[in-house]
């Protein structure tokens, strides 16, 4: 079994725009759209979770209605302060329903990057076995330095050994939740009744969703990436996006015609 948590929770102010990004529509369709339909029609996904702010739950929902979602969609979390507790919430939002199989795997990607494909799916849930979990890597294409100090040249890094990481993220569930929870500190609120993430977690200082699972023991395999699955962040990469689906659209009319 395996569920997909969907990140929806950015506000995409790097892009400028008054909407988040990933609610911008493009040939009609919102950019989540792009990555929930390839989601919905894959075999390898059995349902799919969107962490998204409440306001914008029911846009997303209506959106989702007309798509075929094979009954996969099971609902919403709320975004946290961090994406990593974003994540989290997520997790926490299925732990019921996937505590109901032990080998209950969780895909974690970005609303952002809507050009997620079939293949990619299909290779990262089948590297999957054997290990607890798997991150899409891309080499490095520039030399690569450490700076210490941000101002001078520390050591040069061998960018053969040196990968960027990629969403999506795949992991085995209950593995990957006990090594956010590892990161977590409770404190009780003010009234001393809810249970609360301590601001000093270390789970505030996560970078990348695969840094808990590493940093648990995790066998975490790596696998190559994919270019073409690129991360909205800039209006350059926004415009890059509206290139290749202007390209599709115009490949698809010729089919028909």
């Amino acid at each position: 079994m395996v569920t997909a948590i969907i990140l929806s929770g950015g506000s995409g102010s790097r892009l400028g725009s008054d909407i988040p990004k990933q609610y911008i529509e493009v040939a009609g369709k919102p950019v989540i759209s792009y990555c929930l339909e390839t989601l919905f029609n894959s075999r390898f996904i059995d349902s799919v979770l969107i962490v998204a702010a409440e306001n914008w739950q029911e846009y997303i929902s209506k959106k989702v209605s007309k798509l075929n979602n094979n009954g996969k969609f099971i609902g919403y979390a709320l975004p946290g302060k961090t994406r990593q507790l974003s994540i989290y919430n997520g997790l926490k939002a299925i732990e019921k329903y996937a505590l109901q199989n032990p080998e209950h795997y969780v895909f974690i990607h970005d609303a952002a990057r809507p050009l997620l494909s079939e293949n990619d799916i299909a290779s990262y849930v089948t590297a999957a076995r054997g290990h607890d979990g798997v991150l899409p890597v891309l080499p490095m294409k520039d030399t690569v330095y450490l700076s210490d100090d941000g101002m001078q040249i520390s050591s040069l890094l061998n960018r053969k050994k040196v990968f960027a990481g990629q969403a999506p993220e795949f992991f085995v569930y209950k593995k990957y939740l006990d090594a956010n929870e590892r990161l977590i500190t409770w404190s009780m609120s003010s009234n001393g009744t809810d249970k609360l993430i301590a601001p000093d977690s270390d789970i505030y200082m996560i970078n990348g969703s695969t840094e808990p699972a590493i940093m648990a023991g995790m066998d975490i395999c790596i696998v190559p990436g994919n270019e073409s699955n690129f991360k909205i962040t800039t209006a350059e990469d926004f415009a890059r996006f509206k290139i290749v689906i202007r390209k599709r659209c115009s490949a698809d009319e010729e089919m028909e015609s």
